[in-house]
């Protein structure tokens, strides 16, 4: 008879022993699965998670998202060691932009600042001049004093961006697949079959889709509107994973997703045993060549010094 499967509780617990024994803190975004969520001692954006790990005592960094956002972590604290469970956790939106390709359009925009959104590669972010967040994007392009702006890699955020600002924005033509899937026809059935509730668009959405709906918010920001604002019934257009924080943070409110959108893929295959295996061996890590962290931190540092 073999031995039997360990339960989620088995691998919980494990997970806590070795914890203990590498002095580590797990972080995990809101996008992730609840059974990742019930293991994280932190949960945020990217950006928020990054600042987290860098401001924290311990030494390792248990990153569960997708391969930029840890990333972004050993960025701002080069002297941790970072690890991401699930070493094909990717993003398609970050593979959109290449350095090389980037260096090709600052030669045709030489007179342009380059804004990366956080949701690119370390490498990108070493050729930008500034980064910025779903929830500071029109903040970060406004504080430029280039009238010109090439933004990246998100082009519907930078579209969003464009319809804030009086700069001229150049938006890369990359996607989030999750967002951009969402149509003004899909957008419109499902305000029809929820009609009292609110709607809050992430801006990586398509414009069609953030103007219909109330409110224009990054996850974060998400957490804060429905806290504030009196109205008991959501439709959260975003990834669906982010109507469970929602859901657990905010009791006594009704939130919906958007029927058929799929989670992202990338984000739920972090497991539990990924987790437990990556502490047991202290791998997979997460490396950035040391002068490409340098210049990534000098963008990552002057948005966040805004």
């Amino acid at each position: 008879m073999g031995a039997r499967e360990p339960t989620y509780e088995d691998i919980a617990r494990a997970v806590r022993a070795l914890k203990a024994k590498r002095h580590a803190t797990i972080v995990a975004h809101n996008y992730q699965p609840p059974e990742i969520y019930d293991l994280a001692d932190f949960l945020g954006d990217s950006l928020e998670l990054a600042r987290k790990s860098a401001a924290v005592d311990e030494a390792v960094i248990v990153f569960c998202g997708v391969h930029f956002m840890a990333e972004s972590a050993k960025i701002l604290s080069p002297q941790k060691t970072v690890l991401l469970p699930e070493p094909e956790a990717g993003c398609s939106l970050a593979d959109y932009a290449e350095p090389e390709a980037v260096r090709a359009m600052k030669a045709q925009h030489p007179a342009a600042a380059v804004v990366s959104y956080v949701n690119s590669s370390a490498a990108v972010k070493a050729e930008s001049d500034i980064c910025c967040t779903s929830a500071n994007a029109v903040k970060v392009v406004n504080s430029l004093d280039e009238h010109e702006v090439i933004f990246l890699p998100d082009g519907n955020l930078g579209r969003y961006v464009q319809t804030q600002t009086d700069k001229t924005v150049i938006p890369w033509e990359g996607n989030c697949c999750v967002h951009d899937y969402v149509t003004r026809e899909l957008m419109e059935a499902t305000k029809a079959a929820h009609p009292g509730a609110k709607v809050m668009v992430h801006p990586e959405c398509r414009l069609e889709v953030i103007e219909l709906g109330d409110y224009t918010c990054s996850t974060g920001q998400m957490l804060t509107v429905s806290r504030a604002e009196p109205y008991d019934e959501w439709i959260v257009v975003t990834d669906p994973g982010m109507c469970e924080r929602l859901r657990r943070e905010v009791p006594g409110k009704a939130f919906w997703a958007v029927p058929t959108m799929a989670p992202c893929y990338t984000m739920n295959i972090t497991t539990p045993a990924k987790v437990r295996d990556a502490l047991f061996a202290l791998e997979p890590t997460i490396e950035v060549p040391e002068p490409v962290r340098v210049k990534a931190e000098r963008a990552l540092r002057r948005m966040i010094e805004l």
